[in-house]
């Protein structure tokens, strides 16, 4: 197969799909969701939920705190970017293992205030030793580590972006427990999620562009290497290993690859009718490429990728962003407010309702829906 021109209405038709925004899937599938969109970003963990609600027909909260706390189905720990995502459980060895190039990259801002590789070392050790007995809220891990290492280790796991707690969950040992009031807590993953199997990392590194490529495909090495935030030398040594699994394909004169056999899926795909949904912040959909042209117009980008790494909630019409959208809760009462970029068709102005009507079932309210002129 030679290379060939593909045109971005295939590509949206193809991404909407492989990420269950054209017919969101049925709760049955919440795994399989998770795992075809390749982790969900939680930084907030009501965010995760309603990117997943977008997703998933008649998803509640319960059902996500079910598969996280009870069932274990879904786990949350740092991965790409070093940010909070939900994985599928079975799975973190690919997400773990796969990004261990970013494990010394993590330690760089760590080095520079002073901790030497030994220091972190003794305090993950001593971290797992912490979480044994089971989970424990970050300053009781804190107050464990500091009887076994010393005061020095007291801001390295305290520290809000997750200090040398972090590194432990790269390198295969911490994942989050259930919270416990308005804190958080920390688990051992080898005793949280006992029936997960390792896995080498060249296998996990494989495993892990390709189901990159399965859902953001068409893509370039460097929308992986934005993606999953490893060094670009580092993400084309794995594109090398790929071989022919991969094809060569053109974007509006761009190059780019798919996985070969997604490619026949590729050049048939197309959306019977518009697909539109109200994603909340931070949802992974904008999160897969280092370019965003092909999501947002220039004039439009700050106020959807914003400062300090904040992205907006945004209406999706057929693969391009359409505006912005925020709510307010009162009592029973979801007062949603939509910041469209133009003048938006009817059609589009009725599926926006029909999104804040499945918003307002989620949170177990009636809604307002007020669009800004």
């Amino acid at each position: 197969m030679g290379t060939v021109s593909v045109s971005w209405p295939e590509i949206h038709s193809f991404r909407l799909h492989r990420h269950h925004l054209d017919r969101p899937a049925s709760k049955v599938q919440l795994v399989q969701v998770v795992r075809d969109a390749c982790g969900i970003q939680s930084q907030f963990l009501s965010a995760a939920s309603l990117a997943l609600r977008a997703r998933v027909r008649g998803l509640t909260m319960d059902d996500v705190e079910r598969a996280l706390w009870r069932d274990r189905t879904l786990v949350k720990a740092w991965s790409m970017r070093g940010a909070l995502h939900l994985l599928p459980s079975e799975d973190f060895p690919i997400y773990n293992r796969g990004l261990s190039s970013r494990t010394s990259r993590s330690m760089r801002w760590m080095v520079r205030r002073g901790l030497t590789d030994e220091d972190a070392d003794a305090i993950v050790a001593a971290i797992v030793d912490a979480l044994r007995d089971g989970p424990l809220r970050r300053r009781e891990v804190a107050r464990r580590v500091v009887a076994a290492v010393g005061e020095k280790a007291r801001p390295w796991v305290e520290h809000t972006w997750g200090g040398v707690l972090q590194r432990a969950t790269l390198l295969g040992h911490v994942v989050f427990g259930p919270d416990e009031g308005n804190e958080i807590t920390f688990a051992l993953r080898e005793t949280w999620l006992r029936a997960v199997r390792d896995i080498s990392r060249e296998e996990a590194e494989l495993a892990l562009m390709r189901a990159y490529f399965r859902g953001y495909g068409p893509a370039t090495v460097q929308d992986f290497g934005a993606w999953a935030d490893v060094a670009v030398a580092d993400a084309k040594a794995i594109f090398k290993r790929l071989g022919d699994e991969v094809a060569p394909v053109t974007v509006s004169g761009r190059a780019s690859a798919i996985l070969r056999k997604d490619a026949r899926t590729l050049r048939a795909a197309r959306l019977a009718s518009p697909v539109i949904r109200s994603l909340p912040n931070f949802d992974s959909y904008l999160l897969g490429h280092d370019r965003k042209d092909h999501l947002v117009d220039e004039e439009h980008y700050k106020r959807v990728y914003r400062k300090a790494g904040w992205l907006s909630p945004v209406v999706l019409v057929d693969g391009r962003v359409v505006g912005v959208w925020s709510y307010e809760r009162k009592g029973r009462r979801l007062r949603v407010r939509v910041e469209p970029f133009g003048k938006l068709p009817r059609a589009v102005r009725e599926g926006v309702e029909a999104e804040a009507q499945d918003i307002a079932r989620y949170f177990e309210s009636s809604e307002e829906v007020t669009f800004a002129s």
